[in-house]
């Protein structure tokens, strides 16, 4: 079957090759789930909703934080998740800064 589309932008034939292999590969129903997924995940971030790279939020808490602040900022876990929760971070970003947190305090 052959389907013919406009896009956006156009592709070079590195990735005109591979999309043709992901299309003659896979099942419709698959292929339209992960469009819209990223379709989504474009306009959130193109939005500005979405902040992509959790890692690099989670570094930038704990890159130099000392065992003394460590140990601090988990003795006052309540006053950091408040400030964490301010600044917009999820609940599993937080949580993953407590795990690094834990880490550095031994």
């Amino acid at each position: 079957m052959k389907i013919e589309f406009e896009m956006y932008q156009k592709p070079t034939p590195e990735q005109s090759a591979e999309l043709s292999s992901y299309l003659g590969t896979m099942p419709v129903s698959e292929i339209l789930a992960g469009l819209k997924f990223a379709k989504k995940r474009w306009e959130f971030k193109d939005s500005g909703v979405l902040r992509v790279g959790r890692k690099s939020i989670v570094q930038k808490e704990v890159h130099a934080v000392t065992l003394e602040q460590a140990r601090w900022r988990l003795a006052n876990w309540k006053l950091m998740v408040s400030n964490y929760r301010k600044r917009g971070y999820s609940y599993p970003t937080i949580s993953r800064i407590k795990k690094e947190l834990v880490r550095i305090s031994g």
